[in-house]
């Protein structure tokens, strides 16, 4: 039952009905919402409900049309009310009744369908998803790094060339840029500054200083991209962590044992390390930092007595980059070179869970195979 409980409600000359036409005007609104509501899907329990609130002998809508339609109307209309209201019943449980036999053949197929299942047997199992493998590596060198009382920032992907480059220590036209060299956005003229994709998270760690004082311990997890051409090894877009720790007595040492002992969380204890001295603008003195071959055990050598095809023959692999942060970075953000000193680190997630989980393809990455992501739940 819809809308009709007011009008119902009513007696005829409340609701302005004098003529015979316009009772059956009346009436066949009651009609039509009555059809309205018998075309709904009922079950049983609702199709009772649904009988009482049209056929209920106190509060059915039938009954409250005689006790205010019918009966105090005037007798003029008496006789057109009495035939509509005649016609409206056969109507409506004529309805019902159809309603009540459809309803019980409905039942007899579902009794009839239920013993060719059985229903003890478990519902389908839908499929569990699970977090992408970049993602559980970067879950992996988070949870190491906040061990040890580092906290995690993230920062924007369109970056300005200030904060990408020039704050830090990579002017315009220094011969480093044209490796990192990145895509830039299309801007409408006049547009402030330009706007490129951030070719490494470093940016993070300049406006993280901006806004913190001394002491400062961050990893900034996150997407970059560079005018890479893709093979295994390389892509356009890849991810890196970089971290960054200042305070006003960190020396090498400190900066050696952090990097060690986030190497042996994540490789395990029995690999070794090393440094060999390297170049980057924004740290000075600057390291390449190599592990001992996971896949030969560091001897060079693979399983067959050939040369190890990831080491080539070395027993180093080359892991990322680091060294202590250039004094010229720190009056970028006003900090005092002569009260402070730090160290920062970059490294490619990607490289990292090619690594771990011996993967030749960079590419598989981005391909979506499920076949692939399957094996790492």
């Amino acid at each position: 039952m819809r809308n009709i409980e007011k009008p119902i409600d009513k007696t005829l000359e409340d609701l302005g009905v004098t003529q015979p036409d316009e009772v059956a005007t009346l009436f066949a609104e009651v009609r039509n919402e009555f059809d309205l509501d018998a075309d709904k899907e009922y079950i049983e329990v609702l199709w009772k409900e649904f009988r009482d609130s049209w056929l209920g002998r106190k509060s059915g809508v039938l009954a409250h049309i005689t006790n205010n339609w019918l009966k105090p109307a005037s007798p003029t209309l008496k006789p057109a009310v009495g035939a509509a209201l005649n016609e409206l019943r056969a109507h409506v449980e004529a309805e019902v009744e159809r309603r009540r036999v459809a309803i019980e053949q409905k039942e007899e197929q579902w009794a009839l369908s239920g013993a060719l299942y059985d229903l003890s047997l478990p519902g389908v199992q839908r499929p569990i998803g699970s977090h992408h493998l970049i993602r559980q590596v970067f879950q992996q060198i988070e949870d190491i790094f906040v061990s040890i009382g580092f906290s995690v920032v993230e920062g924007p992907e369109i970056e300005t060339p200030y904060y990408n480059f020039e704050a830090l220590n990579i002017p315009e036209f220094h011969p480093v840029r044209d490796d990192m060299d990145t895509f830039y956005l299309d801007l409408p003229k006049g547009a402030p500054t330009p706007l490129l994709l951030r070719t490494h998270t470093s940016p993070m760690q300049i406006r993280t200083m901006e806004k913190r004082q001394p002491p400062v311990r961050v990893i900034v997890p996150g997407k970059v991209y560079r005018r890479d051409n893709p093979d295994a090894t390389h892509s356009f877009i890849f991810h890196q962590v970089e971290g960054l720790a200042v305070d006003s007595d960190i020396t090498f040492c400190d900066f050696t044992g952090t990097i060690e002992y986030f190497v042996k969380q994540f490789f395990g204890p029995g690999v070794k390390t090393r440094f060999r001295p390297s170049y980057f603008p924004f740290t000075e003195p600057s390291v390449e930092f190599d592990v001992s071959c996971i896949f030969c055990g560091g001897s060079g050598t693979s399983p067959g007595s050939g040369t190890c095809s990831k080491c080539k023959g070395a027993g180093w692999i080359e892991l990322f980059g680091a060294g202590m942060v250039d004094p010229a970075v720190y009056g970028f953000v006003n900090y005092d070179p002569k009260r402070v000193s730090g160290f920062a680190f970059g490294m490619g997630i990607d490289r990292l869970a090619m690594l771990k989980y011996q993967i030749d393809d960079i590419q598989v990455f981005f391909q979506n195979d499920v076949r692939f992501l399957k094996q790492f739940p």
